[in-house]
C-alpha cells in the first residue's frame, strides 16, 4: 500500500494542528508553509474547506484517497449517522487498534507491525492493516521474542497515551479486547466528519 512519506511538520502546518503528533516546531510557527504563510489571508470556498477536512482524516489514519472514499461510501450504506458510523470504521481498523492499545509507538508504525506479521486477530494471524474488528475480538502480539520485545518497548514510550475505555488492555499477556464500538465522543475526531460527508455528497 502506498503512504505519505513526505515532510510530516508542513501538513501540519497546512491544517494548523498536529496531525501526526505533538510538534515542538507547529509551535513555532503556527502559521501556513511558504514564504506567503505568515501573511495568507485567502479566504476558503465552501469546497476547499470540505477538501481540508477530509484531507486532515487520509493523513490521520494514513488512508489513500481510495480507501478513505470506500471508507465513507460502507458508512453511508449503513444504518445510523453516516459521519460517525464512518468514525467508528476508521477507530476499529486493526492497525488504528495496535497503535491505541499501546503496541505501536505510532500509526504508521502499527500498520507496519500488522503488515510483518506480529499481530494476530482471534489467534490467527492477520497482516491487512484494514481488518475490521468485530465486538469481543482479541488483538494479541504474536508470542515470539521479536514480536514482544518490540511490543514492550513501544508500550514503554507510549505510557502518557491512555487506552481508550472502548478496548480492554492485558499488558502481561500482550493481548487486548474490542469491548464495544467507540462512540463519537470517546473518538475525539481530528475535524469535522460532517464536512466530509458533505463533501462527498456533492
Amino acid at each position: 500500500m502506498a503512504r505519505y512519506t513526505g515532510p510530516k511538520t508542513k501538513i501540519s502546518r497546512r491544517f494548523g494542528i498536529p496531525i501526526f503528533g505533538p510538534s515542538k516546531y507547529l509551535e513555532r510557527r503556527n502559521y501556513g508553509p511558504g514564504m506567503h504563510g505568515p501573511r495568507s489571508r485567502r479566504k476558503n470556498t465552501e469546497y476547499a474547506l470540505g477538501l481540508m477536512e477530509k484531507q486532515k482524516f487520509r493523513y490521520f489514519y494514513g488512508l489513500q484517497e481510495k480507501q478513505f472514499r470506500a471508507v465513507y461510501e460502507t458508512a453511508r450504506r449503513r444504518k445510523g449517522v453516516t459521519g460517525e458510523t464512518m468514525l467508528q470504521i476508521l477507530e476499529t481498523r486493526l492497525d488504528n487498534a495496535v497503535f491505541q492499545l499501546g503496541f505501536a509507538s505510532s500509526r504508521p508504525a502499527a500498520r507496519q507491525m500488522v503488515g510483518h506479521g506480529h499481530v494476530l486477530v482471534n489467534g490467527k494471524k492477520v497482516d491487512i492493516s484494514s481488518y475490521a474488528l468485530q465486538v469481543n475480538d482479541t488483538v494479541e502480539i504474536k508470542n515470539s521474542s521479536v514480536s514482544r520485545q518490540m511490543a514492550t518497548k513501544n508500550m514503554e514510550i507510549s505510557t502518557s497515551r491512555r487506552v481508550p475505555e472502548w478496548l480492554h488492555l492485558d499488558k502481561d499477556f500482550f493481548k487486548g479486547v474490542i469491548m464495544r464500538v467507540p462512540t463519537k465522543e470517546e473518538i475525539q475526531p481530528i475535524g469535522s466528519e460532517q464536512m466530509v460527508v458533505e463533501f462527498y455528497s456533492r
